[in-house]
């Protein structure tokens, strides 16, 4: 009997491992493809700059309201399902939106696109922690390193394949992506079939989250590393364009801030699966972030490598987030609650963070304002790190 049981999960797993990394590397591009032509996409859809900023702002917007109803879909379809579901309508808005032909449909159907990634960033946590719970740490490590790799790529290669393979045209640059999202497709609709594994199980004794303080720490610290987040991706390439470096360098530059995060996440996946807390570790990436602000603030043209470095550092607070996520909750029911609970409010506190930087650029007509500002954040995220990583658990 459990040899038989042992047969039927392998293929199982490593299906699951399969769809976990495909579905990883579609989730960053519809965002890190765009910043490196968001000159040209501004331009062509006469997009305001505080317009663009709302365009930055538009993900965390989706993730709040789409990833709250993540559990109740999980219910309905299975985790497998829901996912697939989303990876179909992230395919869909990538591939329709860079044809739009206006900003009013362009930022719909990028909305539909991230609609889909919001399902997804609440679930795969949650597959983990069902798939491999005596694996959370590595499983989110290579969940991460999966991540980063699509976003890097994305932001390296799409000013090239726009200004080499499409004879300039970004829409095509971008709708590149939208192949490599339908890949993703297949194994979660296989997987979609597996309806034992969804997050179904009731709690014994059922837990309010609003009213927990574990659960609101990761909820403000996932709010602040995601305002972060979204600010790189949106307007790094833009800040060292206007500080006179070309649209290829500041793509690369961006591409190293992701990049860093393929041999990172593997180091930081050893490290906290040998700890059982993790506070100190949130406030070591926060101290990267200040440092890689400050940078660019005071002279982003003396080392603009090393700033890249830094803030790739400082992006490690996203694996470290959903690290922590599936460590705190007790059951895989408790993970996909805490999952969509802290996600959902913390995009939803990080609404405002692209906007206002947008605003701020677009009316000073420099970048030391927003980098003030995003300086700052920086600090209360460590704090928010410091409460959510200690040892606790939720359920």
């Amino acid at each position: 009997m459990t040899m038989a049981k042992t047969r039927t999960r392998t293929p199982s797993r490593v299906l699951a491992v399969t769809g976990l990394v495909l579905m990883a590397i579609s989730l960053r591009p519809a965002v890190t493809s765009l910043g490196p032509v968001l000159e040209e996409v501004r331009l062509s859809l006469g997009m305001s700059a505080a317009l663009a900023g709302l365009l930055t702002s538009v993900p965390a917007l989706c993730f709040a309201l789409i990833g709250s109803s993540a559990p109740l879909l999980a219910r309905r379809w299975g985790t497998g399902g829901a996912i697939a579901l989303g990876a179909s309508a992230l395919t869909l808005g990538l591939a329709v939106r860079p044809f739009t032909g206006g900003a009013p449909l362009f930022l719909a159907f990028t909305a539909l696109a991230l609609a889909g990634i919001a399902l997804a960033n609440v679930l795969l946590p949650v597959v983990v922690k069902q798939r491999f719970p005596d694996r959370v740490p590595l499983m989110t490590g290579l969940y991460s390193v999966a991540l980063n790799f699509g976003a890097s790529t994305a932001a390296a290669v799409t000013v090239p394949l726009t200004s080499g393979l499409f004879g300039g045209d970004w829409r095509y640059g971008l709708v590149v992506w939208a192949f490599v999202a339908a890949v993703a497709v297949p194994p979660w609709i296989l997987l979609a079939r597996d309806r034992d594994r969804g997050p179904a199980q009731a709690e014994a004794v059922p837990v309010r989250l609003r009213s927990h303080p574990v659960a609101w720490a990761l909820a403000v610290y996932f709010g602040l590393q995601s305002t972060a987040a979204y600010v790189i991706m949106g307007w790094l390439p833009q800040i060292f364009r206007d500080a006179g470096l070309s649209a290829s360098t500041a793509g690369l530059l961006f591409a190293v801030t992701s990049v860093l995060g393929v041999p990172l996440s593997f180091a930081l996946s050893a490290v906290v699966g040998r700890l059982t807390s993790q506070s100190w570790i949130a406030v070591g990436i926060g101290l990267f972030g200040v440092a890689g602000y400050g940078g660019l603030w005071a002279a982003p043209t003396a080392a603009p490598w090393l700033w890249a470095v830094l803030l790739g550092v400082a992006n490690l607070s996203f694996p470290l987030a959903l690290t922590m996520i599936a460590m705190r909750g007790r059951t895989p029911a408790m993970v996909v609650r805490l999952s969509a609970f802290a996600q959902s409010t913390g995009y939803l506190l990080s609404i405002p963070g692209p906007f206002v930087v947008g605003a701020l650029y677009e009316h000073s007509g420099t970048w030391h304002l927003p980098l003030a500002l995003m300086t700052l954040l920086t600090i209360p995220q460590m704090v928010a790190g410091w409460f959510a990583g200690r040892d606790r658990r939720i359920g």
